[in-house]
């Protein structure tokens, strides 16, 4: 900050001393162009020579110099003003960033330099489907353009604004990648967005350095997988699918009736005929417990039914038990309502509004602290060689509220844990990450 300072206070010496020599040169020029004028006086004066000698005899500054004067303080202004912003920026990285929960809660202060700073893509071919990133950065967009009002989440300015991006940022980064992808894709030709050389032309890449409060010297990103399974299951309760999703019943949510109970208390019947909540909600479908928990921890699940048909369906509310990190799955006390929906659904305030997504491009993430539509590049080794996968934050979970530590890639839709974990055996746990935004 002191070296700033001392720029600016030599400049304006600088500009103080030139103004000085100015002012005696045209003192000088002046009295010269007198003695000219005086000389050169006719017996009948015509009165336009006589305006200009009094104008000439009055102190001035010559138009070179009034010129030269004005280039510097220009200058000067100018070299102020990029210094205010040089030290606005610096000012806001090293205030402490004030991370909070899906309650809108503060939980911890993070120092924003322990988390970026600039990064450059290695020159390692970026992997993406093409068609399944334009249709996640697309809808992602129009989530920006229909819901923005109602959602003021996504408005948030989060931790990146110390690095200077906006919410406009975002939404430019969103628009040039959806024209690049629409172009390359009508040329029927690989996408640019694949090449690094292309990303760090014309993008700002910021390396994301992880902050754990409990893992210090974590340093890269903890890259978790979920996925969409198939399940078997059926329209009505039987001895093996005794387990229902319910899906609310909108008459009677005005006063949140359901953020009252745990999910065991859900599974104790309170919905059931007999309960006290009964007639509140719908059971959707029934599935074995296996099913309804990992339905609950994925978020969406494709349920076969014995008629042949399927169905995707997707958390809607939660009872707004924060979820607990460590604690098993059945002991867990957070609960989600379901929704039947028309494809894998990302974030969103409300079901109607969620985004719809595609597995191996997108990201679950902290939407409120690191803002929803980041696109990222994680970076990490495979068979000796770097691999690159791009993606967006288009989806987000209890489990990243907050969290500036950890990503959770869609892996796709599996018929069973072992087929899942045998795909996710190739990918890495842990990945050095980079933000992007468009120049």
């Amino acid at each position: 900050m002191s070296r700033l300072f001392s720029k600016k206070i030599s400049l304006t010496a600088g500009l103080a001393t030139l103004l000085c020599v100015g002012l005696g040169s045209n003192h000088l020029y002046a009295q010269s162009t007198n003695e000219q004028v005086n000389q050169q006086q006719q017996p009948v004066q015509n009165v336009a020579l006589t305006q200009k000698a009094e104008t000439l005899t009055q102190p001035f500054l010559s138009l070179p110099f009034i010129q030269s004067v004005q280039l510097i303080a220009t200058n000067l202004l100018n070299f102020v003003n990029d210094d205010q912003g040089i030290e606005q920026n610096l000012i806001s990285a090293a205030t402490p960033y004030k991370a909070i929960d899906e309650l809108k809660k503060f939980k911890f202060n993070v120092n924003p330099n322990q988390v970026f700073n600039s990064g450059k893509l290695p020159s390692t071919k970026i992997k993406l489907n093409q068609a399944d990133l334009l249709t996640v950065l697309t809808n992602t967009r129009k989530y920006y353009q229909d819901h923005a009002n109602a959602d003021p989440d996504v408005l948030r300015k989060g931790i990146l604004e110390t690095q200077g991006v906006t919410v406009d940022d975002v939404i430019k980064t969103l628009d040039f990648m959806v024209a690049v992808l629409k172009e390359d894709i009508a040329n029927n030709r690989p996408t640019r967005l694949q090449d690094p050389n292309f990303i760090n032309k014309n993008f700002k890449v910021i390396k994301w350095t992880a902050y754990n409060p409990k893992v210090k010297n974590q340093r890269q990103l903890r890259i978790t997988k979920y996925a969409v399974f198939i399940h078997n299951g059926t329209r009505k309760k039987t001895a093996k699918y005794n387990i229902p999703i319910y899906s609310l019943n909108d008459n009677f949510t005005a006063d949140k009736f359901y953020t009252r109970y745990t999910k065991q208390d859900v599974l104790s019947g309170i919905y059931e005929p007999g309960g006290k909540e009964f007639g509140k909600v719908e059971p959707l479908a029934y599935l074995t417990r296996t099913g309804l928990e990992e339905a609950l921890m994925q978020g969406t699940i494709l349920i076969k039914f014995p008629d042949g048909k399927e169905g995707y369906f997707n958390v809607d509310r939660s009872n707004e038990i924060p979820y607990v990190r460590g604690l098993k799955a059945t002991a867990q006390k957070r609960y989600w309502y379901f929704r039947e929906v028309n494809a894998i659904k990302g974030y969103g305030y409300n079901i109607d509004a969620k985004i719809s997504i595609k597995p191996g491009v997108t990201f679950a993430g902290d939407v409120l602290n690191m803002g929803l539509g980041k696109v990222i590049v994680i970076e990490h080794n495979a068979g000796g060689s770097k691999q690159l996968q791009m993606g967006v934050i288009a989806d987000t979970g209890g489990a990243f509220l907050p969290n500036l530590y950890q990503l959770d890639f869609l892996a796709g839709i599996f018929p069973s844990q072992k087929a899942f974990v045998n795909h996710i055996s190739k990918l890495p746990e842990y990945a050095t990450a980079y933000i992007l935004v468009k120049k």
